[in-house]
């Protein structure tokens, strides 16, 4: 393969995906695995893993991926995941933290679990898997990290206030430890997407007003798919971004940039 082909693949490298068993972490999973790069799956659906795995492995013979199961909320399963790794002896290169999830209501109803639950897995998970992934990184000449925000970490939206700032904090980490991890050779940069279509984004988008309201907002006047979310990862991930770092990259058909 030529120097020039060689930057958009990603051939012979590991890729931690968390929240791998459906929706943009399996999307991704896929791009990756279509690039040249062995997906290591996690999520804490263990059946929902094995079909993903096994559908990359049929669409994509030579990706070897692998899955764990894990609740990522808790620190000890993320412990397990990287002794796992350890295990195979497949050293990471990249990784993808995913993992997410919200709980809606107005603000003055949130109890102190509630916001704990929601910072654990959509922060503090995705601070500890950097830090863990960080040696096995340091060894590689391409390594990334990408992690994925939200609109809502840049501006109001409807998801309730702990989501969003869970996300913004989310992007500024982003951002911090790009600069730190700089001179050790990895980039870490984040996708900040709007609505996406997703087994969590159903029931809301079911709604016909409700998904008025969306299109309306959204200038391209469509939701977007997994893929293409996945697509700004896997970019994200290539020798070809290789002087990127530290960016939050909305993928979004335009709604951050939409005045009145």
């Amino acid at each position: 393969m030529n120097a020039h082909l060689s930057r958009w693949r990603l051939d012979g490298q590991s890729a931690l995906i968390t929240g791998a068993s459906r929706g943009i972490g399996l999307a991704c999973a896929r791009e990756l695995a279509a690039l040249g790069a062995s997906p290591l799956l996690v999520a804490r659906d263990e059946a929902q893993l094995n079909t993903a795995c096994e559908e990359i492995a049929e669409d994509f013979p030579d990706s070897e991926p692998r899955f764990f199961a894990a609740d990522l909320s808790e620190s000890e399963e993320r412990l397990a995941v990287f002794d796992w790794i350890a295990d195979l002896n497949a050293p990471l290169s990249l990784l993808v933290n995913n993992a997410g999830g919200n709980i809606k209501k107005p603000t003055l109803e949130y109890t102190g679990e509630d916001l704990h639950k929601l910072l654990e897995l959509n922060l503090v998970a995705a601070f500890d898997l950097c830090r863990l992934a960080h040696p096995q990184l340091a060894q590689h000449a391409n390594a990334a990290i990408v992690n994925i925000g939200s609109v809502s970490g840049a501006t109001h939206v409807r998801t309730g206030a702990p989501y969003g700032i869970s996300k913004a904090a989310l992007h500024q980490m982003t951002m911090n430890l790009a600069c730190d991890w700089a001179e050790d050779g990895i980039r870490v940069n984040a996708v900040a997407p709007w609505y996406i279509r997703t087994q969590r984004t159903g029931p809301a988008l079911s709604d016909p007003d409700y998904l008025d309201e969306v299109l309306q907002r959204t200038p391209m006047g469509r939701i977007g798919e997994p893929e293409e979310v996945a697509g700004a990862v896997a970019f994200l991930c290539l020798p070809a971004s290789s002087y990127i770092t530290g960016s939050v990259i909305a993928v979004d058909g335009g709604f951050l940039h939409y005045g009145f």
